[in-house]
């Protein structure tokens, strides 16, 4: 198995955008959450940048910060400071965001900064565009060759619209019917959001036609196989238990809407839970960061 060497490839993306935007005096930003838990990546990814490139510079701001950033001929400036790449380690989730974050937001997207990601990048990734991403004919907008299209829909799971018409009528009436062999997904990221079991009929049964329900897409649930292993997290007891796992990959494209400059892989994170826990977020405390051995 190789080395995911995830710090390194990232950071290379990240100066790759810096040196795109032909600014050597402009710095990259890492905008962070106001209390911010999850920070030991960041600065590996921070001194990664750093190590490969003796000229990008790094500055964390927080929202709360960037109240009085401006524009100026469409750059952006923060304390003085032109921002080549801004890098989002938060906004995903209406509770990390005021009113005024939001507008600072919108500066920021109409500035010309390269975003990472940027809004469109950001709703590509929501679970509504995956849903319609599965749906047929979608694919074939963006690729021309069948088999690709085939190889990429092999690893599709089955995903239903829950929109206020027939086809999504029939899904949640398929859901409420047998809940178990489904999971209930929002637009959220992190862990801690979907809805499993007896919830998913409830939650269904209780949105029968509100507007609410096309804020969910529906999943079949996925059953991965079962292995045992320990567990190591702070304050718990470590024993040997039932855990299951998922490979996410990690991957960098910086581009316009005329070229691709940076298209690769850019390594690998194993998350494993408890079998009996439905969540998997890191951050959130459900599952815990695991290493690959092939056998």
């Amino acid at each position: 198995m190789p080395d995911s060497n995830c710090d390194v490839l990232l950071a290379r993306g990240l100066i790759a955008a810096w040196k795109a935007y032909n600014n050597p005096m402009a710095v990259i930003m890492f905008v962070i959450e106001e209390v911010t838990y999850n920070v030991y990546d960041q600065r590996f990814l921070e001194y990664s940048i750093i190590k490969q490139s003796s000229g990008a510079k790094v500055i964390r701001r927080k929202f709360s910060e960037l109240h009085k950033c401006t524009l100026q001929d469409g750059k952006l400036f923060v304390d003085n400071l032109e921002i080549a790449v801004v890098y989002y380690r938060t906004s995903y989730a209406p509770d990390q965001m005021t009113v005024k974050d939001w507008e600072m937001r919108l500066l920021i997207e109409k500035s010309l900064a390269i975003k990472c990601p940027s809004i469109q990048y950001q709703l590509a990734g929501t679970k509504k565009v995956q849903q319609v991403l599965a749906q047929p004919g979608v694919l074939e907008r963006f690729f021309t060759s069948k088999v690709t299209i085939d190889e990429i829909r092999r690893y599709f799971t089955g995903l239903y619209s829950l929109d206020l018409t027939p086809e999504g009528n029939r899904a949640a009436a398929m859901a409420i019917e047998k809940p178990d062999a489904f999971v209930l997904k929002p637009q959220r990221e992190g862990g801690g959001n979907n809805v499993y079991g007896e919830e998913v009929r409830k939650t269904l049964t209780a949105l029968k036609n509100k507007k609410e329900r096309e804020g969910y897409i529906l999943m079949d649930l996925i059953t991965p196989p079962v292995n045992p292993n320990y567990i190591v997290k702070a304050d718990t007891p470590v024993k040997l238990v039932d855990i299951v796992s998922e490979i996410g990959i990690f991957g960098v494209v910086l581009g316009d809407q005329d070229d691709i400059l940076e298209n690769y892989e850019a390594g690998f994170i194993l998350r494993s839970k408890k079998v009996e826990t439905k969540e998997g977020g890191i951050a959130a405390g459900f599952a815990a960061l695991n290493s690959i051995l092939l056998v």
